[in-house]
């Protein structure tokens, strides 16, 4: 069963309220609804097109550092004269937490 099927069905079908196990579902009166195979296939292959264009976008952002790290790298470059900048408004900032809260 494909990871979108929920999504597909609920894309396709609006009054669709709650769905068991993908092959059943109710709409927000415990009505039944007749799910339409074709339309949430096409539905389910819609959305993999989707995410699997987005594969270049996620590998190249999980590939980065994360922010927390990227500052950190910043903070240490601009503390140690690599590069300029130890007289601005974000070191600044940086620093007084740094100095209230060193590290152990």
């Amino acid at each position: 069963m494909s990871i979108f099927r929920d999504q597909a069905i609920r894309n396709t079908h609006p009054t669709v309220q709650m769905i068991w196990e993908g092959i059943r579902a109710i709409d927000h009166d415990g009505n039944p609804i007749t799910i339409d195979e074709t339309r949430v296939t096409l539905e389910i292959n819609r959305l993999q097109s989707e995410y699997d264009a987005k594969k270049y976008q996620r590998d190249r952002a999980a590939a980065y550092p994360s922010i927390q790290e990227q500052l950190d790298l910043l903070w240490h470059a601009m503390d140690e004269g690599s590069i300029p900048g130890n007289k601005t408004a974000w070191y600044t900032a940086i620093q007084s937490v740094k100095i209230q809260f060193p590290k152990s």
